[in-house]
């Protein structure tokens, strides 16, 4: 299996500006590979949508690796436009910040800043944690059923002391994030960690990703948590405005 997606590999970089347009014979002298075995691969590929076959039987890159393109890239932005916002988030209190997004039942931290005299937090930009025991993933549980709606499928195990291991009680709660407009976190997963997670939103007023402030309790419940909890909140209206979102 791993072979074949190898192969698939292979035969995408086969194109290029130069050579758009190939046949399935160029294809396997090109790599070395049997007509009958380019030809099995190429076709997984066109019903995946990442190749398209013409009237000629000749094949180009498909629509799906542009998919696939904007997506990376609106990552990419949601990146970029963050950072100095997020970097003035960690400026004014001790903690981490993340921004995860969504991905099939975890939340995917794709930027983490830390300020100089946070302590240190297991997690770096890639890392996964079931969505229903983050900050960020429970805002994006909130504002998408879907996504919900597959995290339960999943399964809810526990991962920390106060981890959310009933569906009604997680439903209780995501209820009381739309209602605030934040969630919170409190030693629900394997950082040990308190969080507090606002939404991020694209120009169409889709929650995409979520920004948070992570920190021990006894910092992030003192004297400083509703001042906290107003910059997470204001720090992820920030990014939703510099995505192109106009609050109505």
């Amino acid at each position: 299996m791993i072979e074949s997606v190898k192969k698939a590999c292979y035969i995408i970089s086969c194109f290029s500006s130069e050579e758009p347009v190939l046949g399935n014979a160029e294809i396997a002298g090109k790599l070395g590979m049997s007509p009958s075995t380019t030809h099995h691969l190429i076709s997984t590929l066109c019903n995946e949508g990442v190749l398209m076959r013409d009237k000629d039987r000749r094949y180009r890159l498909g629509w799906k690796l542009l998919e696939w393109n904007n997506n990376v890239m609106f990552q990419q932005d949601i990146y970029d436009k963050a950072i100095p916002l997020v970097k003035d988030l960690i400026s004014r209190f001790i903690g981490t910040a993340h921004i995860g997004m969504f991905d099939k039942g975890e939340v995917v931290f794709v930027l983490k800043i830390s300020s100089q005299e946070a302590s240190p937090i297991h997690t770096y930009i890639g890392s996964r944690k079931p969505a229903y025991a983050t900050s960020t993933g429970k805002v994006l549980l909130a504002y998408n059923n879907d996504y919900l709606k597959e995290t339960i499928e999943r399964g809810l195990s526990q991962q920390a002391p106060n981890t959310i291991t009933n569906i009604e009680k997680l439903k209780e709660d995501l209820k009381k994030v739309r209602d605030v407009g934040y969630s919170i976190s409190n030693n629900e997963n394997s950082t040990g960690t308190y969080a507090i997670a606002a939404p991020i939103l694209s120009y169409s007023g889709k929650t995409i990703a979520a920004v948070n402030l992570a920190g021990p309790v006894s910092y992030m419940q003192g004297s400083n948590q509703h001042m906290i909890r107003q910059s997470v909140i204001k720090t992820a209206d920030s990014i939703s405005k510099e995505l192109g979102y106009i609050e109505v």
